[in-house]
């Protein structure tokens, strides 16, 4: 699994007082790509989200009672390639909840906190998943495209939340259960792809989508070596490569689902071939659109689904 780069720890570890207090953050955004939501009131839990996702969600269940700060929120950059920074540790070492993903994901937010903040109420969404590497395989750790571990993890939210607040635990516990009902129709809408399209072949450039198609019954037919390369950042070889072209030039597959962050040579081949066969594509992000909740943009994701496998 492909990880995003940080600067070495070192570097982290070892800026100055005086250099962490210049960086604060800005309350709607700053240059390393972070936006701060929520309440600015002093009595507002402080809450650092390793991406604007995870920042989303913790808003829904915080409402008003917390100041959210996501730091990956750039939906023109790719989060593999994100090199974290002293802006970055500051504002983890303010926080008291913090959520990150896991999972080899984003690691460097579990190496600033034990350098700055080791009384932070951390949520690690690939734990919470309760989800683990196939034999043989590696963990696909973008769960948050897995809408049973999303309201897990807007349950563990709350639960930090009660923690830091208690005098308004009902109110974070409400807002979850209410963020949660909001889930069911996407499950919903996943097994009515299942039941009209079960079994049905799709390809995909990595592994960001699969819990969502596989879900909705969909096997994914790109060849392990292409999506594994992409992921990692390394080329294709010329035989999986055709491998991979075939699947679109025999018209095997009924959509193309793609990580539209992650883009280049190989995966513009694959784009073009499935185009070019009248192939459907389908384009999804690791990170929340402009403009987008997390429930609205999953909603998009979904019908954009099911309308290509319709076609």
């Amino acid at each position: 699994m492909r990880t995003p780069s940080s600067r070495p720890l070192a570097l982290i570890a070892g800026a100055s007082l005086a250099v962490l207090a210049g960086c604060g953050s800005s309350s709607d955004s700053s240059s390393d790509g972070s936006t701060s939501q929520g309440a600015k009131s002093s009595s507002a839990i402080p809450v650092v989200a390793s991406t604007n996702v995870y920042g989303d969600i913790a808003k829904q269940v915080g409402g008003d009672k917390v100041d959210v700060t996501s730091i990956m929120s750039n939906p023109d950059q790719d989060p593999h390639s994100y090199e974290a920074n002293t802006q970055n540790q500051l504002t983890l070492s303010k926080a008291k909840v913090v959520i990150e993903n896991g999972g080899g994901y984003d690691d460097f937010v579990d190496r600033m906190l034990k350098s700055s903040n080791s009384s932070a109420e951390v949520i690690n969404a690939v734990k919470v998943s309760g989800k683990s590497a196939p034999k043989g395989g590696e963990l696909n750790e973008h769960v948050w495209y897995d809408f049973p571990t999303v309201a897990k993890i807007a349950d563990s939210i709350a639960a930090a939340l009660r923690k830091a607040d208690s005098a308004d635990a009902a109110t974070f516990t409400r807002n979850a259960d209410i963020f949660k009902a909001k889930l069911t129709p996407l499950q919903t809408k996943e097994a009515d792809i299942k039941k009209k399209h079960g079994g049905e072949a799709i390809g995909i450039t990595e592994p960001v989508p699969l819990y969502m198609t596989e879900a909705s019954g969909l096997v994914n037919k790109t060849p392990k070596e292409y999506s594994a390369a992409i992921e990692e950042g390394d080329d294709v070889s010329p035989k999986i490569l055709q491998e991979t072209l075939a699947l679109y030039s025999g018209k095997q597959v009924k959509a193309l689902v793609y990580n539209a962050q992650t883009s280049g040579p190989q995966t513009q081949k694959v784009e073009d071939a499935a185009k070019a066969a009248g192939t459907p594509v389908v384009p999804v992000t690791e990170t929340l659109p402009k403009g987008k909740d997390y429930l609205g943009w999953m909603t998009a994701n979904v019908d954009a689904l099911a309308g290509a496998l319709d076609k």
